[in-house]
């Protein structure tokens, strides 16, 4: 597959899921990623964390994503959702995701067992966990510190069952030691164009 003139010619996006725990660097990953893509055609980006119906809402969250935003977008069709607004605690404004040549769609659980079929590639973003929760902290301050654990636990009874890591067309780091961010987006446009990630990077 090339992504040099085009993304893809098939009605149903190219869905691309960038997966990895909370603080490993997914969220700078995709936007750089969406960018990269958006000379190629167009682009949408979708982000897991609007969904998530709380801090306690990691499977519930996935289950939400994979029938009201995979299944249509991989159909060709619009994903019309309800955003989860964190700060009261309440469902929030009705929102619509169109399809388009890509769809970068970034979050913990974006690449869980069930949605894995509908994907067509899925990037894992590795990482510590020390490292990631001063980068999480770092990134969200307050807002997260007192959920930090809580949705940690929640990610750890996930991983224990569901092999993202082993699954995923290709694993980068994103922060700590040996990160490397723009090898790490070099790695997933080679993948993408089906070239050798490592020889694209280095």
């Amino acid at each position: 597959m090339s992504t040099e003139s085009s993304l893809r010619t098939a009605p149903s996006p190219l869905l691309i899921a960038v997966d990895g725990f909370s603080g490993a660097g997914k969220t700078t990953l995709a936007t750089e990623v969406a960018a990269a893509l958006s000379s190629r055609g167009s682009v949408r980006l979708f982000h897991l964390e609007d969904i998530y119906p709380g801090w306690d809402g990691l499977e519930s969250g996935m289950a939400y994503y994979r029938e009201r935003i995979l299944r249509p977008l991989s159909r060709g069709l619009p994903a019309r959702w309800q955003a989860w607004d964190w700060d009261t605690g309440r469902p929030g404004a009705a929102r619509v995701t169109e399809p388009a040549d890509a769809v970068v769609l970034e979050g913990v659980g974006a690449a869980h067992r069930e949605a894995r079929a509908l994907l067509d590639t899925v990037v894992w973003v590795d990482g510590e966990e020390a490292v990631r929760k001063r980068y999480a902290l770092d990134r969200d301050g307050s807002t997260y510190a007192p959920h930090w654990e809580r949705w940690a636990a929640q990610e750890r009874c996930w991983a224990a069952t569901d092999d993202v890591p082993a699954a995923a067309s290709l694993t980068v780091r994103m922060v700590g030691a040996g990160a490397n961010p723009a090898a790490a987006l070099g790695q997933v446009l080679a993948q993408l164009s089906g070239a050798d990630p490592a020889g694209a990077a280095g």
